[in-house]
């Protein structure tokens, strides 16, 4: 995920989180018309359409305010979405101060809305209609902020309303130790799940093979025929 600007705060205090899927830009209103001119006198018409689309394209712009500012009246200030915020929409929001996430992936917004307690909004649209953004749909963090980790900036998400997962930075020489750390601190939760899981351990290094050689060679010995022999091999 990446800030839509460098305008933007980079950290937020009491966040509230608004997960969107969709695109904060400008609405494009449904229009196919096709101006074919055949006589000069139907320059006067051509005039008035051009003075209607301009009319049309300051709606636009409104319509994509009218949507940011009715989040915002929620009590937002940190947004993110799975689509982009073009260059008007990023206007709104740093006027307002708000921190706006963009190009979030659909499994990482899940995650955090899951975190946060927030419920990922497809559509303004209501029942009625209308258009309307619920409260109840944002969820919370205590802090929000970006911080340079190595040669790339990370936005953090800090003491969450139902937090239940956490991220684990490794750190390491060259990718190719931090791949091999990554493989070994896999292979280390999978067992621990697997432990919780089934409640027992099957123990490895040679455990199993050096038990088993200690019970056959007590074994041998509770008998008296050449079998003992045999056995204690």
């Amino acid at each position: 995920m990446m800030r839509a600007s460098q305008q933007m705060p980079t950290f937020v205090d009491n966040a509230k989180i608004a997960c969107l899927d969709f695109n904060l830009n400008k609405f494009r209103m449904k229009m196919g018309v096709q101006v074919l001119v055949d006589d000069p006198k139907n320059l006067e018409k051509i005039r008035q359409r051009c003075a209607t689309s301009l009319n049309t394209k300051s709606r636009e712009l409104d319509i994509l305010k009218e949507r940011i500012e009715m989040i915002i009246e929620s009590g937002a200030n940190v947004i993110l979405t799975t689509g982009g915020i073009d260059d008007v929409a990023n206007k709104y929001l740093v006027e307002k101060k708000i921190l706006g996430l963009r190009r979030v992936s659909k499994g990482d917004i899940r995650k955090i809305a899951k975190c946060a307690g927030a419920q990922v909004v497809t559509s303004l649209s209501n029942m009625e209609g209308n258009e309307a953004f619920d409260a109840a749909n944002l969820g919370f963090a205590k802090k929000v902020y970006e911080k340079a980790v190595g040669d790339n900036d990370f936005i953090f998400f800090e003491q969450m309303k139902s937090a239940k997962a956490c991220s684990i930075l490794l750190r390491g020489p060259n990718e190719s130790m931090l791949d091999e750390i990554e493989r070994s601190l896999h292979d280390s939760l999978c067992v621990l799940k697997r432990t919780l899981e089934c409640g027992s351990v099957v123990a490895g290094g040679g455990a199993c093979e050096i038990a088993l050689s200690i019970y056959l060679e007590d074994f041998a010995k509770t008998l008296a025929s050449k079998e003992q022999i045999a056995i204690a091999e």
